[in-house]
């Protein structure tokens, strides 16, 4: 089969689309044939060799959508059922989804009932279970005033998507570094648009807000906590600034009073959850689309791509 593999840490150039060997099923494993992939911030710093517990060579991809090709469990899952994987190692401790085929442990394999093409699937798992969420964590009511960090973010456009159709009458306000996306911004949903270089400090000049979803990470949790209304909450899911922990957080200190800091873990997966994501896609109509769609020889564009500061929502690969 095709394959995407990483034989040392670089950039773009170091995924080679190469043949390898199909896996065959093992006990406790099912084999997958994907139907799609999203490309990942957490990839790149994979390939970049940024996640120590990764030892190469590796095919890379936390996650993956397809059919079942065949499996060990015939009582859990049928060939040519439609599944998602997310996560639980894939990609990092054993191969992932940058792949015609991926083997995957049954319990990460969660079959799905959707009338979504693969395109549009496969930019859902990853990013919009994600977004979900730091949605839900973040008890949205129909008038708040919401903040996005990093809002051209696959997660960072998803979360803006899922809440418009939660509280239509929400205001949405989202960052970004980069003027040209203003007007993209704005026609995804977003109410307002802040342009700042800085992406750790925010300008003084508009005001607070009740909720902040922060995909930067630790560098501006801080500064987000800071323009919380009282009562407010400050979701930080994502490393965007390159660093996963604060140092020297004092939680009595710089978590001011009567506002709260939360997080959410894409690793913890609930099948229910994401089939009722799913059906909130449908039922509401959701844009899922991905915002580019390359083939499985185009990965190391892919990631070139996502790379570049001109993406804006999901990218993904369709083998």
């Amino acid at each position: 089969m095709k394959a995407i593999v990483v034989r040392h840490p670089g950039g773009p150039d170091v995924l080679d689309y190469t043949d390898v060997p199909t896996p065959t099923v093992k006990p406790g494993w099912t084999l997958i044939k994907v139907r799609g992939f999203g490309i990942n911030h957490s990839e790149i710093f994979t390939r970049e060799g940024a996640s120590p517990s990764v030892t190469f060579p590796r095919i890379l991809g936390i996650e993956a959508v397809g059919t079942v090709a065949a499996t060990s469990a015939p009582d859990r899952f049928t060939v040519g059922q439609t599944v998602v994987s997310i996560m639980g190692e894939m990609g990092r401790a054993f191969d992932g989804g940058y792949a015609e085929m991926v083997l995957l442990p049954n319990d990460q394999v969660y079959p799905v009932h959707t009338t979504l093409d693969w395109a549009d699937l496969a930019a859902v798992p990853e990013t919009f279970y994600t977004a979900d969420g730091i949605v839900r964590s973040l008890q949205i009511q129909p008038h708040d005033r919401i903040l996005i960090r990093a809002a051209t973010s696959g997660v960072g456009v998803a979360a803006a998507k899922l809440i418009h159709a939660l509280a239509p009458q929400a205001q949405i306000v989202g960052t970004t570094r980069s003027a040209k996306k203003v007007t993209a911004l704005k026609a995804l949903g977003f109410t307002d648009v802040l342009v700042t270089p800085d992406p750790i400090n925010l300008p003084d000049t508009h005001g607070n807000f009740d909720k902040i979803v922060d995909l930067i990470g630790g560098r501006a949790i801080r500064d987000s906590l800071n323009r919380l209304n009282e009562f407010g909450i400050v979701n930080s899911t994502g490393e965007l600034g390159g660093e996963w922990t604060i140092d020297g957080f004092d939680p009595i200190t710089d978590i001011p009073n009567n506002r709260y800091l939360t997080g959410f873990a894409s690793s913890e997966v609930a099948p229910d959850d994401l089939q009722n994501l799913l059906d909130f896609i449908t039922d509401h109509h959701v844009d899922v689309h991905p915002a580019k769609v390359f083939d499985l020889a185009h990965t190391a564009d892919a990631h070139r791509y996502l790379e570049s500061g001109q993406s804006l929502g999901k990218v993904v690969v369709l083998p």
